[in-house]
């Protein structure tokens, strides 16, 4: 067993639940099945080559003592290095040397003489994961075993998790456009772009959908898609994958290349209407991080659409949608192994619902909704999963208008975020309305945000760009575990006497489990408690440093108590502004989560 651990740029501080299992050559590890199932997840890390750029390595699956086959693992999509936005090589030198840096407290180009820098620099997103259908059905109780073959030229395996799931049989559409009479190949070896897109315009002319059956179908570029129906068999059957390509000259939104992915027409041109994808996976080629691309599973703006039950994968973010558009419906997707987001609504995207899906490993925020330009408003994301993000915040809200965060379960985020941010930040509108943020679960989450110094709360409240004064309701939210504060209210340093964060309310909340207090104010402004109950608090149930003048009248940050908070976190002489800044106390790990 490797950890716990929380320390980020660790192998244990990307797994779930922050431990793992490392394997070498000639050892295996065991699941019994919880139920029925005929196909595995696996979630495992394999080393880097020396010079980057990845390896492959065999991994043998056997069920109940008989081998059923050897899958290939690759490292090829994982491990990054450095600064933002990260290099595939680990002997790279420091990408920003003029940025201050955690390791020596400085900022190298300024520091006589340069400080020594320990190479691979912060190496991260350790993770990749594969899926096997296993040929038949096995019962609860049967053995699934994980062996690292002792020919394996991998020094070591870590195998993190193995999700197992009961797979449906292939979706038949026998009244569709057929995208194999349209010449689409289902071997992948040729390429089926423009099979899928006669497929699509004939399916337009006839009022049918698109129908791919079973198969793997190369697709290298975008597929530009408008009021049309495309159906797979299902995301274990059906197979839309793409490698990444070189654009000969820059596009003129900065993209360097292009790659698979399913695009509604630019907003600007009206976006999209009526396009309702399901049923596939989009398997992507992305290895890099480069902003300006447009790589991503699904882009564009979309109005009056659905995506359902798609798994994407290896794309630089799986669901990135550029507004104004409305009446989007995101639904029982898997977006895992992104070199960003999951999810993004970036700008003004209004009264649209993501809801039952499930993300892992991201490079950045997990879902986010990023108000640029213009507010989104009007959109809930309601019951996702959204585990180990290696980067920034499990979700985020950027800003908007009457947006609703409900439902959803979050966990092990990693590093420079946490699991619910609410920031006025990127450029992003203001916070207007309300923002309903209600009956949430955080999970071991909170991170050492290295740039501060600090650690984080399991949901924080940032003013970088402007203040926070909009409604804002945290209701029902359960913070378990956290590593360091369940609540955080910040403002950034520079600018902590012009903004603040207020008309926060915070009521229902359970709080089992912080390193050091259950909230820390390092802000201006107010926000209320009401039945906010907390046990096995680290350090002190306030920690309340307010914009750090200490002044005889108290902090510049108020605490209301609106009555039944429990377990003696927020004391009398607490209120309303009492003074107890200590934002690096000994961190007490607490003890696992019970039953309340």
């Amino acid at each position: 067993m490797i950890g716990p651990d929380r320390t980020a740029y660790t192998l244990p501080s990307e797994a779930s639940g922050r431990r793992a299992v490392k394997l070498l050559p000639g050892q295996y590890v065991e699941f019994t099945l919880p139920a029925a199932a005929n196909a595995i997840t696996v979630r495992y890390s394999i080393p880097d080559a020396p010079t980057g750029g990845g390896i492959t390595a065999p991994l043998d699956v056997a069920a109940n003592g008989k081998r059923l086959r050897t899958m290939t693992l690759t490292s090829q999509y994982a491990w990054l290095y450095n600064q933002y936005p990260f290099t595939n090589d680990p002997d790279a030198d420091l990408l920003h040397p003029d940025w201050w840096i955690t390791e020596c407290s400085c900022v190298p180009a300024e520091t006589t003489p340069y400080p020594s820098i320990t190479k691979p620099f912060r190496p991260s997103h350790f993770y990749d994961e594969q899926r096997l259908l296993l040929g038949r059905t096995y019962r609860a109780g049967d053995r699934i075993r994980l062996t690292v073959p002792i020919r394996s030229n991998a020094a070591w395996t870590v195998i993190d998790l193995l999700d197992s799931e009961l797979v449906g049989p292939p979706r038949v559409r026998l009244r569709a456009a057929n995208a194999l009479t349209f010449g689409a190949d289902p071997t992948g070896r040729r390429d089926s772009a423009s099979a899928i897109e006669r497929a699509i315009a004939y399916a337009k002319r006839k009022k049918l959908p698109v129908y791919l059956p079973p198969g793997t179908y190369q697709v290298n570029r975008h597929i530009i898609v408008d009021d049309v129906t495309i159906e797979g068999a299902g995301n274990w059957y059906t197979i839309i994958q793409g490698r990444e390509v070189a654009l000969p000259t820059p596009a003129p939104d900065g993209s360097v290349h292009t790659g698979v992915g399913f695009y509604g027409r630019d907003a600007a041109d009206g976006g999209s209407r009526n396009v309702h994808l399901s049923g596939f996976a989009i398997s992507g080629d992305v290895r890099e991080r480069i902003d300006t691309d447009q790589v991503n599973g699904i882009g564009g703006a979309f109005n009056d659409s659905t995506f359902d039950g798609l798994h994407i994968r290896h794309t630089k973010v799986g669901i990135w949608l550029d507004g104004p558009m409305r009446n989007v419906r995101i639904t029982n997707n898997i977006i895992v192994d992104q070199i960003a987001d999951a999810l993004n609504f970036h700008t003004g995207v209004t009264d649209s619902l993501v809801a039952d899906n499930f993300v892992r490993n991201t490079g950045d925020d997990g879902l986010a909704m990023w108000s640029e330009a213009t507010a989104n408003a009007r959109n809930t994301f309601d019951r996702n999963t959204v585990q180990s993000p290696v980067l920034a915040n499990g979700i985020a809200i950027y800003g908007g208008t009457d947006n609703t965060v409900s439902n959803n379960l979050i966990a092990d985020p990693v590093r420079e975020g946490s699991a619910i941010q609410v920031g006025s930040r990127f450029g992003a509108e203001p916070f207007t309305g309300h923002l309903r943020i209600t009956n949430n679960t955080t999970a071991r989450a909170g991170t050492y945000e290295l740039n501060w110094n600090i650690g984080l709360g399991a949901i924080w409240l940032y003013a970088l760009d402007r203040s926070i004064d909009a409604r804002i309701e945290v209701t029902g939210d359960a913070y378990l575990d956290s590593t360091y504060n369940a609540i955080m209210l910040v403002s950034e340093w520079g600018v902590k006497d012009l903004y603040s964060i207020s008309n926060v309310h915070f009521r229902d909340i359970r709080v089992d489990g912080t390193g050091t207090s259950v909230v820390s104010a390092r802000t201006a402004g107010s926000a209320s408690f009401q039945n906010v109950d907390a046990r096995n608090v680290g350090a002190v149930g306030v920690n309340n440093c307010g914009s750090f003048h200490f002044t005889p009248a108290g902090s510049e940050f108020s605490l209301t108590d609106l009555g039944g908070n429990d377990g003696g976190w927020l004391a009398a002489w607490q209120l309303p502004n009492t003074i107890t800044c200590d934002d690096r106390p000994p961190v007490v790990p607490p003890p696992p989560p019970t039953r309340w």
